[in-house]
């Protein structure tokens, strides 16, 4: 079997967190081939009591950095890994207990491929948690149409060769938002694959409300700013390509819509709209934010 170090970063979240090592410890996968990192970034108070109780069911190490995000936390659990394979998931996931075992498989058949599953919502009965769970199945469908040349894996489930993560770079570490968007791309870019595989599984229980929904995908709408224009410097690939799934009405809302009983029709749609307004309004203002960095730096430059 395979040998994996799981990388969980975690910042202020006992109970998600707990929730999280007892799915790992019910993990249907030989104990000695897998080993568990929990980078904890930054929480108050620190998680070692929350770690302590597993440190005998698991092949556990938690490591302490000041806060810094979780794609600089993913890549300093990465930097004790042991594994020749990295699963991610993180602190609010559920992986069902044959998760390692799907992602195994899906490894065994193309080791140099990033491979990723499915994610559920676990947070039933939040129409706002359903809403963003809505959002990830229109987002696959839209990219991962081709499962054996998908495009966008999210990094609450996903599993790649150690060599090759360290090989392009890990993730970017100035992404608060959408690191696991430029990670994809990049590994695309330098000519590798991407196999989505839904059998390999993670329950997400993130309770939203319509305030931390909008908040979620304002940030998401900045990492995207920052991920299209890094990706127009390395060229590889366009804005304008990726906005057809925004431009099609059909992507976004006609195919959530159709997956909803009547009654939540109404309010999905205004979520999905919230959602569209508010990623936009991110874009916009992580744009504004650096074209005035930008200005100031050009008129600093001339004063000197």
């Amino acid at each position: 079997m395979p040998s994996f170090s799981l990388v969980i970063p975690t910042h202020s979240r006992p109970a998600q967190l707990s929730a999280c090592l007892r799915s790992l410890a019910e993990i249907d996968y030989p104990r000695e081939c897998f080993e568990v990192i929990v980078v904890d970034d930054g929480s108050e108070p620190p998680v070692d009591s929350v770690v302590a109780p597993f440190l005998s069911e698991l092949t556990l190490s938690l490591v302490r950095q000041a806060n810094a995000g979780p794609a600089a936390a993913r890549n300093t659990g990465v930097e004790r890994a042991r594994g020749t394979f990295l699963a991610f998931t993180d602190d609010d996931c559920l992986p069902e207990p044959s998760w390692l075992r799907a992602l195994a498989d899906a490894l065994a058949q193309a080791p140099e491929s990033m491979v990723g599953g499915e994610t559920l919502n676990a947070a039933t009965g939040n129409l706002c948690s359903e809403t963003s769970q809505l959002i990830v199945q229109a987002v696959y469908r839209y990219y991962n149409a081709g499962p054996r040349r998908a495009r966008f894996l999210a990094s609450n489930n996903l599993a790649v060769s150690a060599k090759g993560f360290r090989e392009v770079g890990g993730f970017d570490p100035a992404f608060r938002a959408a690191e696991d968007r430029d990670l994809c791309d990049r590994w695309l870019h330098s000519g590798r694959l991407i196999s989505y595989h839904p059998a390999a599984r993670v329950r997400h229980a993130h309770m939203l409300n319509p305030r931390s929904f909008c908040q979620q995908h304002f940030r998401y709408g900045r990492g995207a700013e920052r991920f299209h224009r890094l990706r127009a410097s390395r060229n590889s690939g366009s804005l304008l390509a990726d906005s057809r799934f925004h431009l099609d009405i059909r992507n976004w809302l006609g195919c959530p819509l159709a997956a909803v009983p009547p009654r939540q029709v109404l309010p999905v749609a205004t979520l999905l709209a919230l959602w569209q307004m508010t990623n936009l309004a991110g874009f916009l203002w992580e744009k504004a934010q650096y074209n005035a960095c930008r200005l100031r730096d050009g008129a600093l430059s001339r004063f000197r």
